[in-house]
């Protein structure tokens, strides 16, 4: 009669249980906070201007006017930003698009806070969610500067929280291998991740400061 040998996975070495297993990784506690500071920044800025935007609709109805309490003159004018076709570009209001999305991040950075860790293909989806976000956003600044001639407060505020979890999430998958990149640059990240989102936001603050500069100094 034959015998048929169980394996023991229990007694295999641990460098060979981990390369048979998908590795995960879970993030910092401070990726974490920075994930949950951003998301809620983003989900705070999404809210505000979709409320404005639903009274700006009623007012329209009842055929009143409605100033949203961010537009400031004619520059900083978030009521100019609501009301352009930019501002509803999947067809329904773009913040509506950020109460989902900025949620998400806020629930990724809770679970991360928990100790969940991710594999891969997690990480790198979640990267080109935010890749998505900053591209939408550049977007959007630049029709808010260049064709709708406006700025709103509540918009500058996502940009920045989008901008500060791309790189920051982006660093972590290179810094982790999830990421292909050169040593040096696995360097880089690791040391001075935040000089990328500093220079990313002063060049947009220099671009609005340009934009504008007649109206700034006078």
């Amino acid at each position: 009669m034959s015998k048929t040998t169980v394996k023991d996975v229990s007694m295999e070495p641990e460098t060979e249980r981990a390369e048979i297993a998908p590795r995960t990784e879970g993030g910092s506690r401070a990726l974490a906070l920075l994930l949950v500071i951003t998301g809620a920044a983003g989900l705070l800025a999404a809210w505000v201007i979709t409320i404005d935007k639903f009274k700006l609709l009623e007012a329209k109805v009842e055929g009143k006017t409605f100033t949203p309490g961010c537009s400031l003159n004619p520059v900083v004018s978030c009521g100019s930003v609501m009301e352009s076709k930019q501002a509803a570009v999947f067809g329904f209001p773009n913040p509506m698009l950020g109460l989902v999305c900025y949620g998400i991040v806020i629930a990724v950075g809770i679970s991360l806070l928990a100790r969940a860790r991710y594999p891969r293909w997690y990480w790198l989806t979640f990267n080109a969610g935010c890749l998505f976000g900053v591209g939408f956003c550049a977007w959007l600044m630049f029709q808010s500067l260049y064709r709708i001639n406006a700025l709103c407060l509540w918009c500058s505020l996502a940009w920045v929280a989008t901008i500060l979890m791309f790189w920051y999430v982006t660093s972590f998958n290179i810094r982790k291998g999830f990421l292909p990149a050169p040593n040096w640059l696995k360097g880089f990240f690791g040391e001075f991740t935040w000089v990328l989102p500093v220079l990313h936001i002063g060049i947009i603050g220099m671009l609005i400061l340009t934009r504008w500069w007649d109206f700034w100094t006078s």
